[in-house]
């Protein structure tokens, strides 16, 4: 199928995951649904390629996976871009995550981000204080890298980071 792609993704530690995963969760249970992928790992998106490029990815993610421990990163804030229809936290930048990012394509035009909602602005709007209710910077850990294929959803790979 023609709209079909293939996603390579930056995963979390559990504590990192839960915590994003529940400022989602804050969202859903306030009546917000979206068009976000569900049941998917919290993640940043390294890189999107066609499905014909899966038998090519695999050892790149490989390659990305073994060269590349764990790392922590830094998430200080929220945002909306994508003409207002994304609502996202993000992560400071730092060289282990430009390094990993730029096995899957160059970082030139892309931003770090977990996706929290997808949907009309005015939605958006709605949704953004209950997001930004309580937030303030915290720790987390990219530790994995995952292959997902869209839509229908499907999972091909997932490979700790650092072997």
């Amino acid at each position: 199928m023609a709209d079909k792609i293939l996603c390579v993704l930056a995963g979390y530690d559990e504590k990192t995951e839960a915590r994003l995963a529940a400022l989602q969760n804050r969202l859903y249970e306030n009546g917000f649904a979206g068009t976000q992928t569900r049941n998917i790992p919290q993640h940043i998106t390294l890189g999107t390629f066609s499905p014909e490029e899966e038998e090519a990815l695999l050892p790149r993610m490989r390659q990305a996976a073994g060269e590349c421990a764990p790392f922590p990163v830094t998430f200080n804030h929220a945002g909306v871009f994508g003409g207002a229809r994304v609502l996202f936290i993000a992560p400071d930048i730092s060289h282990e995550l430009l390094r990993l990012k730029e096995h899957f394509g160059p970082a030139c035009g892309w931003t770090a981000h977990t996706t929290m909602l997808i949907d009309e602005p005015q939605t958006i709007y709605q949704a953004l204080p209950l997001v930004m209710e309580g937030f303030s910077a915290f720790a987390g850990e990219v530790s994995s890298l995952h292959l997902f294929e869209f839509l229908p959803t499907r999972h091909i790979l997932s490979l700790p980071l650092g072997g």
